[in-house]
């Protein structure tokens, strides 16, 4: 049974959704029906956190030991507090080559989920917050995380075109600003294809 690390924040915990409904559980399901033999996740993430605060967090878990596989979803709260692109690219980056180690250096074993666009959310506009700055700065964010996976050799899939269209009811939790378990299905389809692939190598 391969095993499946998840780290990142509320969009890996799933905040406002079941278990079930959590986007790398609903990966894992998918791979399952696909004939991969992996078994449910283990998730690192917190609503709220920042890099530096799942990087925290992973001090605390070690020894997390060896991986079969490994996702990271994690910059959108800090774009939130207002956090430059230049420390989210390091601080990424030193968390991208902790995902790496570990599956034993298999890059090709490491998938990263972009950032999604919270400003079109209605916690945005309760918020009284830009849409159009919020999703240059989140622009800027997942194009620095897209060239660090590019450099490394890892998958890098883009979700967040899929969330700017997920705006109905249907696709949000009760707050208004976490996707709904539809939302997540979207991104394990999405994610579904090079999981496949990934895990189909050595």
């Amino acid at each position: 049974m391969l095993r499946y690390l998840a780290l990142g924040d509320s969009y890996t915990i799933g905040e406002g959704v079941g278990d079930a409904g959590r986007w790398p559980a609903q990966l894992a399901a998918r791979l399952r029906d696909a004939g991969i033999a992996i078994g449910e996740p283990r998730i690192i993430a917190t609503t709220g956190w920042t890099t530096d605060e799942l990087a925290a967090a992973m001090d605390a878990a070690e020894p997390l030991g060896d991986w079969d596989f490994v996702s990271l979803l994690i910059g959108v709260n800090n774009q939130y507090r207002g956090r430059s692109v230049d420390d989210y690219r390091e601080e990424f980056a030193a968390l991208l080559q902790r995902a790496i180690a570990l599956t034993r250096q298999r890059a090709a074993r490491v998938l990263v989920l972009s950032i999604p666009d919270w400003g079109v959310t209605p916690f945005a506009r309760r918020e009284l917050r830009s849409p159009c700055r919020i999703a240059q700065e989140l622009d800027a964010y997942n194009a620095a995380a897209s060239e660090l996976c590019s450099a490394e050799g890892v998958a890098f899939v883009d979700i967040t075109a899929i969330s700017r269209t997920g705006e109905t009811a249907d696709m949000l939790a009760a707050d208004g600003l976490h996707p709904s378990a539809l939302q997540y299905a979207r991104w394990a389809e999405a994610a579904l294809p090079l999981a496949r692939r990934l895990l189909a190598t050595p």
